[in-house]
């Protein structure tokens, strides 16, 4: 795997990481400031639900994590291709079905690092 790609998928795990955090442990504290269109009477009550999202969240990141410690090319390539598609199909339907804007900040990091994979 190249620097570029290694860069990127860091990068994107970087990211799911903090969404991880964000939903997980400061939903009710720091995630009204980042989350301004949702209702701030609906924290506390969907605290349960935002940290299962969060939960989720963890698993991209390990996947991405893990494809940076994997020895061989090939593996490494295949397992990071599937968690950036699956970063990508998450995005998209979270740009269809929430906000545009997280197709921007997730899934262009995501295609850029399903790019870089091919140069």
């Amino acid at each position: 795997m190249n620097i570029l790609s290694q860069i990127i998928i860091g990068l994107v795990a970087l990211l799911h990481l903090y969404f991880l955090w964000l939903e997980m442990f400061a939903w009710t504290t720091k995630a009204p400031k980042v989350f301004i269109n949702f209702p701030k009477d609906l924290f506390e009550k969907t605290k349960a639900m935002a940290a299962n999202q969060g939960l989720y969240n963890g698993f991209l990141a390990a996947g991405l994590i893990w494809s940076l410690f994997v020895s061989d090319e090939i593996w490494s390539n295949n397992i990071a291709l599937f968690f950036l598609n699956c970063v990508l199909v998450a995005a998209i339907y979270g740009a269809y079905s929430v906000s545009k804007k997280i197709f921007f900040v997730q899934g262009i990091p995501a295609i850029l690092g399903i790019l870089s994979l091919f140069l």
